[in-house]
């Protein structure tokens, strides 16, 4: 068995899905790639039993064969190449790999392509479209702001919903939420889905250059996501997500509009000097002037800037998880910024504030406020 293949597109296709591959296994096979060789064409898979990546790739081949080939092995040594044609020889039999170059010829040992785990196939599923970029985009927006408690598995994840009139995005970790939507995604059915946070991660890192559509299919155990010759097939969190729609407040009669950069470059500055237990810095809103705090009591630090700000309501004091609050500021795209508010035990409502808005895109951020430090 046979092939040849250009080293540099067979490197950067590997390189392309080792982010899923898993190196503390006790699978050996989940260190491997497993290739698949056709006429012309080339299918390598790589598995975390979980997740799984597939992609394709030309090749000069006259016979059919798979192998399983080590992972970390066979990219190191592609790295040590200059672009040029590699020729693969497959023994079946003993899944001997032998790679020829112009500099001369390499051998490794495979493995038994029967071990590789087989791939989830999508039964009784439900299929719709979005544009790469727009998915891209929600997992950028939403992917921070979930969970990492083993207890909530649910809260671990990002909810994905689509139907007739639009598509969420959501995730959550209880002390802030996002909700992305666009009103330019649809689907014929109504269907929900929790992606969890690998293949989230996968497919962020696989997205950021692809033009065109992702294909999505998915039913209650499986999801798989089809773009530019790539693959992605996950096994989903099972659970019901929580009602995220009842912790958004829904009059929310004081509003903050300030610039995106100012506020997030002072609230850095200020909680170096906050409490590392709490990272919190208040907020007391005065008329056009915001004053922002942070004070370390154990270790008699503290800070205090003051900011000019457009603010309609009644004079406030609040206080956030910095952390919480720059990671939100971080995420927006906007030159400036609104908080929504209601009062100082209620949630804040941080919003992009755009010239031009796209009426195809709604994101909403929550943070929860912190007791404040009186």
């Amino acid at each position: 068995m046979k092939f040849i293949i250009s080293s540099g597109a067979l490197l950067k296709q590997l390189q392309n899905i080792s982010g899923v591959l898993s190196t503390n296994s006790s699978l050996p096979i989940l260190e491997d790639f497993l290739f698949d060789i056709s006429e012309g064409e080339l299918m390598i898979l790589a598995s975390d039993l979980d997740n799984t990546i597939i992609t394709h790739i030309k090749a000069e081949a006259q016979e059919p064969g798979r192998v399983a080939i080590p992972a970390k092995m066979l990219i190191d040594s592609l790295k040590s190449f200059p672009e040029q044609p590699l020729t693969f020889i497959i023994n079946p039999e003993t899944f001997g790999v032998e790679i020829a170059s112009g500099y001369g010829k390499y051998k490794l040992h495979g493995h038994d392509p029967e071990e590789f785990p087989k791939i989830a196939e999508i039964e009784d599923g439900t299929r719709f479209k979005m544009d790469a970029s727009i998915l891209y985009s929600g997992i950028n927006k939403t992917i921070f702001a979930t969970g990492n408690d083993d207890l909530r598995p649910v809260m671990s994840g990002v909810f994905m919903q689509v139907g007739s009139e639009n598509l969420t995005m959501v995730a959550t970790d209880s002390h802030r939420l996002v909700r992305y939507r666009r009103n330019d995604v649809k689907s014929e059915s109504e269907a929900s889905f929790i992606i969890p946070k690998k293949p989230l991660n996968l497919l962020k890192n696989l997205l950021g250059y692809v033009d065109g559509d992702v294909t999505i299919d998915f039913n209650t155990r499986n999801a798989s996501f089809s773009f530019d010759q790539i693959r992605v097939v996950c096994r989903l969190i099972d659970g019901r997500y929580p009602n995220y729609e009842a912790v958004i407040p829904k009059e929310n009669p004081f509003r903050l509009s300030m610039q995106r950069q100012d506020l997030m470059s002072s609230i850095r500055r200020v909680a170096i000097f906050s409490s590392k237990s709490t990272n919190q810095v208040k907020l007391n809103i005065q008329g056009s002037e915001l004053q922002l705090t942070a004070e370390d009591l154990d270790y008699a630090n503290s800070a205090s800037e003051r900011l000019a700000c457009q603010y309609e309501g009644e004079d406030m004091e609040i206080a956030f998880n910095s952390k919480f609050i720059n990671e939100m500021l971080s995420n927006l795209e906007t030159d400036r910024i609104t908080l929504n508010m209601s009062a100082p035990n209620r949630a804040g409502i941080l919003l992009p504030e755009s010239e031009t808005p796209d009426a195809d895109e709604d994101l909403l951020m929550l943070v929860m406020p912190v007791m404040l430090n009186n």
